[in-house]
């Protein structure tokens, strides 16, 4: 991608730097020049303004483009559709290895199109962070991390080949090897920069940096002033050939934050609040912009807590801008100081930096935080947003046995555990892990667990027998810190030993519990808990045989483990005895906030950050003796993969596409609530045996010790199609009662899993389609939620409204989402049970986005229903996208085209 020829404002200006020349968008010259006012636009919309001047071109960025970000101020809000260009693109393992795969795929397709193989590159920077696969199976030890690295190894070969084949073949593309972090904290470590710079036509140009990312999580590098959000794989992917992300100019929610936090209270605390008030407030699809005093009391490191539960919130970012705090951080990480010059002279000539004397920027809307109002904190039992006080905790979790899980008479039930000494109970903690990207990248909580810990030892106390406990940090400069402050050898002595370097606990791969425990689990009929300090606990999410998830602080994590139990209140209830047989409270082993800040200070230091970044991509002996074979032009595919297989989209594809058609007497997959995650409709965690993805590994061959996770596996669409709606938790309402992804076939009235029906009916040559109601597909940015939707035959999503990233995942996959246009419309208005047939009319002939459809709905009984429903496809490239049977097609007819 390359900067454009135009210039309608006036905006291309030099910009010397110490002793080095860059050419720079000025923001300030383009205000002059028809674009006044634009420097009361929030900082996050300047830098869409930015890559809008930097990008004009007269066709996908026009001067009427760039006007209505000015226009934006008149309404606070507005309609145009932009073109924005990031920087780069950010991956996980998880979410990379299917996007690498289709990039394989999209080289064999383009070789039948007689087009080179070799234009199939990604044309800007991506980084890979292997991250996502190391399990917990080992804990509590000193062995714990090895062996978990050996079996990560022993399960990942076949993907690691394929990622190293790729690190080879592909242009602009690098891999950070497993065991180094996880991808948001080395992002903000390491390789986000703030401003970037880049040669082009003999100059060198700077500019922010920005970036999208095939996870959620993305959002974390806001808190480093990097423009950034989680996207699916299908539309990073095309970020990466060189397509523009189409966008609507965002709504920019401002959040004024004052004061400071008070004695005893965490940035885990304060990013729960914020949660709970951002999503009450309603931000989905918007902007987040933080502003107000309060930002000069908060570290980078609290920012970027706050920034990385964007999705939990709903946003799309949360920003902060550049101030004198993110030069110190970029100081203080290594970055090399012609960098930190560069941002420091760039943002200030831009506008882009902030002081406590900078006006408060226009926004569409605003609320406020007094710091000193936020209390101790845990979230649960199922949603991030549900934040109840520490002081509260007991009592929500007793309430919720009743509301959630029916068991409001069963408050003291305790079962034994065969072979053990001790017994289980409702409420007990049996998983309780420092983990995920939210917490570990921040030395304030992490070095208070290890304070906490270190009191807690010092009294002689341990955690209770039944508690799985472990230590994921997103870095490895936390293992240092950790040991130059003596707090690692007493967090081992609490069983919190390293377990690896990696997304775990938080992403379902907690590991399975000791097999008595499970089975008293299962037996007895317990509601069984973890407390993570992580992002997402979602039903199912964690481990399965845990109902209840609470989020919390790495050093409230330590303290649930002593408690051993939910029912235990922390803010007043003993945690323990002494080693004299004395009562410990909490208060007791809480470190101060000064001795936290204290041994931040003098135990973390540049030169880790140097050490540890300096080779990053090279990798341990594991990775470097790892062999890749075949070619560098296209990928030799083996058959008998069962991690690594050519998907199926591209089967057939010619330079035409096919013409839309109506959907006709379609069937009803499934009928489905409020709020299903794409945890609920993506294959994720454990495989079961007996489920339909267990069944095609053991026809190949695996044996179950060997299954892995369905994450580990999605560069396998034969897993994946089948793992599809499979989650443990998902309620089809078209099966009242029963948990799980089963569905009924019709007129069969057969009751099967959903891919099985799902075959059957592709064998019936029948269409499908599947009801919802709000929010679907909230959570991560999981693009196999929408292939494998695709995969399953579903034609449409009919819901009542759709979380961002979903929605326009299921545009790339060629699924058509809709919504009730009719106030008042669910499909539990209209009687729906999922024996009907739908016909949706007005799609042949092509539709314009936004357009209104009918559905016409034939129930069992002959009753026939027209409802309007809202075509959601937004935008005119996304029509594109569609007509062409998905994003991907799209851009591999382009480019055939043009070779």
């Amino acid at each position: 991608m390359t900067e454009s020829s135009l210039d309608s404002f006036k905006s291309r200006k030099d910009l010397q730097v110490g002793n080095r020349s860059y050419v720079y968008y000025s923001l300030p010259d383009a205000a002059k020049e028809g674009l006044d006012g634009t420097d009361r636009l929030p900082f996050s919309l300047k830098v869409l303004l930015e890559n809008l001047l930097r990008y004009e071109d007269g066709r996908s960025v026009s001067a009427d483009d760039i006007k209505a970000m000015k226009g934006w101020l008149d309404e606070k809000k507005s309609s145009r559709e932009i073109a924005f260009r990031p920087t780069r693109v950010l991956m996980q393992d998880f979410t990379g290895v299917p996007a690498v795969v289709d990039l394989a795929a999209m080289r064999d397709a383009a070789k039948s199109l007689d087009t080179d193989p070799t234009k199939i590159n990604p044309l800007v920077p991506v980084d890979l962070v292997i991250d996502h696969s190391v399990m917990v199976d080992a804990f509590g030890n000193a062995m714990a991390f090895e062996t978990n690295v050996d079996r990560e190894y022993e399960r990942n070969n076949e993907r690691y080949e394929f990622l190293k084949w790729g690190q080879g073949a592909f242009d602009n593309f690098r891999v950070v090897p497993p065991g180094t972090g996880i991808c948001h904290q080395v992002n903000l470590e390491y390789l986000g920069q703030t401003v970037w710079s880049k040669k082009e036509n003999g100059h060198e140009v700077a500019y922010p940096d920005s970036l999208v990312g095939t996870d959620s999580h993305t959002t974390m590098i806001n808190g480093l002033s990097v423009l950034g959000w989680g996207v699916g794989g299908i539309e990073a992917e095309a970020a990466m050939l060189g397509q523009p992300i189409s966008m609507l100019i965002p709504e920019v929610i401002g959040f004024k934050l004052t004061g400071t936090l008070n004695e005893g209270v965490t940035a885990t605390d304060l990013v729960l609040t914020v949660t709970q008030m951002l999503r009450k407030k309603g931000v989905v699809g918007k902007f987040v912009e933080f502003y107000g005093p309060g930002l000069s009391s908060m570290s980078l490191e609290d920012r970027a807590t706050i920034a990385n539960m964007a999705p939990e919130y709903g946003a799309t970012c949360g920003f902060f801008p550049v101030d004198d705090e993110t030069l110190k951080y970029l100081k203080d990480t290594g970055r090399d100081p012609g960098r930190v010059e560069l941002v420091e002279a760039y943002t200030k000539a831009q506008g882009l930096f902030r002081t406590d004397d900078t006006p408060d920027p226009v926004f569409t809307d605003t609320l406020a935080l007094d710091l000193g109002d936020v209390v101790p904190s845990i979230a649960g039992p199922k949603r991030p947003q549900d934040r109840v006080a520490l002081t509260d905790a007991k009592s929500a979790f007793e309430s919720a046995m009743g509301s959630e899980w029916n068991k409001a008479g069963e408050m003291g039930k305790r079962a034994p555990v065969e072979g053990r000494d001790h017994d289980l109970g409702h409420g007990d903690v049996v998983i309780a892990a420092i983990t995920s990207c939210t917490n570990t990248s921040n030395p304030s909580v992490m070095v208070a667990a290890g304070l906490l810990a270190r009191n807690a030892v010092a009294k002689g106390m341990t955690v209770k027998p039944w508690v799985k406990t472990s230590l994921a940090p997103g870095s490895k400069v936390v293992t240092d810190y950790l040991a130059k402050a003596n707090l690692q050898d007493d967090l081992d002595k609490l069983g919190f030993n390293l377990v690896g370097y990696g997304c775990t606990t938080c992403i379902g791969n907690s590991g399975p519990l000791p097999e008595e425990i499970s089975k008293t689990i299962a037996d007895a009929d317990l509601v069984a808990c973890s407390v993570l300090s992580g992002n997402r606990n979602f039903e199912g999410r964690v481990n399965p045989d845990v109902r209840a998830n609470y989020l919390a602080s790495p050093p409230l994590v330590v303290a649930y483990a002593i408690a051993g139990s939910l029912f235990v209140d922390l803010s007043k209830d003993a945690l323990g005895e002494d080693a004299n047989g004395n009562p410990v409270y909490l208060k007791d082993i809480w470190p101060s906030s000064k001795e936290v800040a204290e041994l931040v200070r003098s135990a973390i230091n540049e030169s880790m950050f140097e050490s540890r970044y300096g080779d990053v991509f090279k990798g341990d002996e594991h990775w470097q003796s790892i062999a890749v074979e075949g070619g560098s032009l296209t990928y030799s595919w083996d058959s008998k993969s069962t991690y690594v297989q050519n998907p199926p989209y591209f089967e057939g594809m010619t330079m035409t596409p096919d013409k839309v058609t109506d959907i006709e007497n379609a069937r009803v997959l499934g009928l489905f609530g409020d709020s299903i995650t794409t945890d609920h409709i993506s294959p994720a965690g454990s495989i079961k045996k007996d489920s339909p993805a267990g069944r095609y590994l053991t026809e190949h061959g695996v044996d179950v010790r060997d299954f892995n996770s369905y994450g580990s596996r999605r560069g396998n669409h034969e897993v994946m199609m089948r793992g599809t709606f499979a989650n443990i938790r998902i309620k089809n309402q078209m099966v009242p009662g029963v948990e799980g992804g089963v569905t009924i076939h019709h007129p069969s009235g057969d009751q099967l899993a959903i891919y099985d029906a799902a075959m059957r009916y592709r064998d019936e040559n029948v269409p499908l389609v599947i009801f919802a109601g709000k929010e679907y597909g909230t959570g991560s940015s999981r693009d196999w939620a929408a292939k494998g939707t695709r995969l399953l035959g579903v034609r449409a999503v009919i819901a009542e409204s759709f979380e961002r990233i979903h929605r326009s995942n299921l545009v790339g996959m060629g699924v058509l989402p809709l919504v009730f246009n009719k106030e008042g419309d669910t499909w539990e208005s209209l009687g729906l049970k999922g024996d009907e047939t739908v016909s949706i009319s007005g799609l042949a002939g092509g539709i314009e986005p936004r357009a209104v459809l009918t559905a016409h709905i034939t129930k069992a009984d002959g009753e026939t229903l027209e409802v309007p429903l809202l075509c959601r496809i937004d935008t005119a490239d996304e029509m594109d996208y569609f007509e062409n049977g998905g994003i991907l097609h799209f851009v591999l007819r382009n480019l055939a085209e043009a070779a």
